[in-house]
């Protein structure tokens, strides 16, 4: 049997007549089973425009204009149609990926219909039909997510069922009209893009402390930028109580207006924190309120779930967990540095006493009988300490507070105990000792070394044996202005140029009811009017200075002062 090829040289055909021969002869073409899905056609769908992917391998292609085969089809394995439009191809001077460049026009009849009232751009950027992350539109017009702009995507099907016609890509802030499809170039738009992602330039970031200006919501409300309230997603309180402190501290406030400042960092948690700092001070707001909601996720995920939406915790785990986190994140390599440890990090001497109840010959090692401490009482030398003298860096400071009276008055009423700060900040004179069982038995004494710009201060109120946990109801006593640590505790010789020991709270959150069933507010000031507010969520009220120590502190942060 001789084969088509023969066939076709022994014919003399031309080489077109010979490929149309072939064509004849060969069987026809049988689509496979992976084709013929039909899921295949759904999975299309998704990738008709993808700006961000689209973005993102431009800025991998050569100056040359080669392309990759495998750039020339999406995530799902199949050719993108040519058809579809990039609004970002026109930048390109050699084309990109699609051919057609987008129309832009500057009017467009449509603007009318946008509806401020409804847009919220403080949840995730997912699809409200397929749930995807990727290439996400908010339509204007009744403020949900959608994928896509192609003809086949849910954000063109929107437009022709409901008759909305504009919409905003989340990433890019480009904004288009569908099903029309052209860009609309209209400076009207530009108080959403702010609202969508807030700018903050080195001048405005310095007047932040001078502003005194109140801000107009789209309702009517008036709040003053830095001081919104937040929401509480579900037992959110320990978070929205600490980031409300953090926002007091101005340099770490400042750092984060700015996204150059951490564009280097790959964190989605320090971007997240970023975005909610720029949104709680952003002066253009519609709403008088933020959602954490986004930052709320990067904390799940980020902690592997140590704090979650629904499960309340202490704020003083998470602010110690949050600040560490973002430290290991914005330190560079070479330095063990980062505008955390800045702020909130100062120096303690720890010594250490260990019972040293296993010595029982003279000399057993010269190094360790120097070390050994006989006790002055006449104790016998099984009783010694072994002393370990070291420094220890520090981002907050545990304050133990009395016990609580265990009898009731004479009026059958339980007496509420006292204590001025200054006696619980005895702790760190040097000599006072503090008994810690854990991990093993010893003495402690802690003196320090060197006092951080921003001292945070947590009262040890919970304490947990095998049953329940038990709340300390001892109020303290604190100054709110000239908190001077050199008359209580020693402290090291200033040197030239450094600061002073005052310090003024900015700062006070404080813990009310039952422990494990209770609620966090936070008392904090304003230092452009020296106002303090008390902030419970959504609730901001404005307050006296002295109803700010007349409650259950739980966390304190101090500023210090300028000299």
């Amino acid at each position: 049997m001789e084969s088509k090829r023969e066939r076709v040289e022994e014919e003399g055909l031309k080489p077109e007549s010979k490929k149309k021969r072939l064509d004849e002869d060969s069987p026809p073409f049988t689509p496979s089973d992976s084709i013929a899905n039909p899921l295949s056609g759904l999975a299309n769908n998704y990738a008709d425009v993808d700006e961000e992917e689209d973005y993102e391998r431009r800025a991998k292609v050569t100056i040359s204009g080669e392309k990759n085969d495998e750039s020339l089809k999406n995530g799902h394995g199949y050719e993108e149609d040519d058809s579809d439009e990039d609004d970002d191809s026109r930048d390109q001077p050699f084309g990109g990926r699609n051919s057609r460049q987008v129309e832009v026009r500057k009017d467009c009849p449509y603007l009318d219909t946008v509806n401020r009232q409804v847009l919220d751009f403080d949840f995730e950027k997912f699809c409200s039909v397929s749930l995807s992350n990727l290439n996400v539109y908010a339509c204007l017009v009744c403020g949900k997510y959608y994928q896509g702009r192609g003809k086949k995507s849910h954000a063109y099907t929107h437009s022709l069922e409901a008759g909305h016609h504009v919409y905003i890509n989340l990433r890019t802030e480009k904004v288009y009209c569908l099903p029309d499809g052209y860009e609309i170039n209209d400076p009207s738009l530009d108080d959403i893009r702010l609202v969508l992602n807030p700018r903050f330039n080195t001048r405005e970031v310095e007047l932040l402390e001078k502003n005194k200006q109140w801000s107009r919501a789209l309702d009517g409300s008036s709040y003053l930028p830095g001081m919104v309230g937040l929401n509480n997603i579900k037992e959110t309180d320990f978070v929205n109580v600490t980031i409300q402190s953090l926002m007091r501290v101005t340099p770490l406030r400042n750092f984060f207006l700015i996204p150059e400042n951490y564009q280097h960092c790959k964190s989605v948690l320090v971007h997240r924190f970023g975005e909610l700092t720029r949104k709680i001070w952003h002066a253009r707001n519609f709403k008088g309120q933020v959602s954490p909601h986004e930052f709320l996720q990067a904390v799940m995920k980020a902690s592997k779930k140590r704090f979650r939406i629904g499960r309340q915790s202490d704020p003083v785990e998470f602010i110690s967990w949050l600040l560490n986190t973002l430290h290991a994140d914005l330190k560079t390599s070479k330095k063990n540095t980062s505008i955390i440890y800045e702020c909130f990090q100062g120096e303690l001497e720890v010594v250490k006493q260990i019972p040293n109840k296993g010595i029982t010959s003279k000399k057993e090692n010269s190094e360790d009988q120097n070390n050994i401490e006989k006790p002055s009482d006449g104790g016998t030398e099984r009783d010694a300490f072994l002393t370990e003298t070291s420094k220890m860096p520090f981002l907050m400071l545990g304050l133990d507070l009395p016990p609580p009276p265990l009898f009731k008055d004479v009026m059958e009423k339980n007496i509420i105990p006292q204590v001025p700060l200054f006696n619980i900040l005895k702790k760190f004179d040097g000599e006072t000792v503090t008994e810690v069982v854990r991990p093993h038995i010893a003495r402690m004494r802690y003196r320090v070394t060197r006092l951080p710009k921003y001292m945070i201060l947590h009262m040890r109120r919970f304490t947990k044996n095998n049953f329940f946990v038990e709340k300390n109801p001892t109020l303290v006593n604190f100054p709110v202005k000239n908190l001077e640590l050199k008359d209580y505790i020693p402290l090291p010789t200033p040197k030239e140029n450094e600061k002073q020991s005052k310090y003024d709270l900015i700062a006070n959150v404080v813990h009310d009811g039952k422990p494990g069933e209770g609620f966090y507010r936070v008392f904090v000031q304003r230092k452009s009017e020296e106002q303090w507010y008390e902030m419970q969520d959504l609730h901001v009220l404005e307050v006296v200075p002295h109803l700010v120590a007349l409650s259950e502190t739980y966390m304190q942060i101090y500023e210090q002062q300028e000299q």
